[in-house]
């Protein structure tokens, strides 16, 4: 039986999706039910595969890891399959652990790019209807310490900003009046209007 290819491209990373449809549900036959193998290919790195169980863990890592990045922190990631930590904040160290014995882990080093996009891959393969939706355990992974500092983060600056704009924007138009406005051009037509 052929299977179904779905690849997923953001820039220089691309994300390779190998299954099957589910016809026990009438499934159409360009769907992809029964995900088999995955692939994801980034440029001048080596190519990272797995099997589906590997896929979710992996795809958490990366999401957990990115909002630690947001908050500021000095992010580190550790699980069974993956390792993800940051050199500073510029540079990501990735250790992929292999479950089949006597492999060795592999090690890569990306930027704020690449990163950025294996993450859109991710965020295009949720997306996709193509794809039955992926098992992941961000919501049960995150840390809630986390999740409440970036929220407290992003509450506070949506309410400070639009006041500070308003007020610059406030004192910027008022000073273009004073930089306008000349007192003794004002007192000079007082006297011509009321000469006594």
């Amino acid at each position: 039986m052929i299977q179904n290819k779905l690849s997923f491209h953001q820039s220089s990373v691309s994300l390779e999706i190998i299954g099957l449809p589910d016809y026990s549900n009438n499934e159409n036959k360009d769907q992809i039910s029964i995900i088999s193998q995955w692939k994801l290919t980034i440029i001048d790195k080596p190519l990272i595969e797995g099997k589906i169980e590997h896929l979710g863990p992996i795809m958490d890592a990366f999401y957990i890891y990115s909002n630690l990045l947001i908050s500021n922190e000095m992010p580190i990631y550790e699980s069974k399959l993956i390792d993800i930590k940051t050199d500073n904040l510029k540079i990501h160290n990735i250790v992929l652990k292999s479950s089949k014995p006597n492999v060795k882990p592999l090690t890569l080093k990306i930027g704020n790019a690449l990163l950025s996009d294996i993450i859109n891959c991710f965020d295009q393969l949720n997306e996709s209807s193509k794809v039955r939706k992926i098992e992941t355990g961000v919501s049960k992974n995150f840390p809630k310490k986390v999740i409440f500092c970036f929220n407290n983060k992003v509450k506070f600056f949506n309410f400070i900003i639009p006041p500070f704009i308003a007020i610059f924007s406030l004192i910027l138009f008022s000073s273009t009046f004073i930089y306008f406005y000349n007192p003794v051009e004002d007192k000079e037509k007082n006297i011509l209007i009321n000469p006594n």
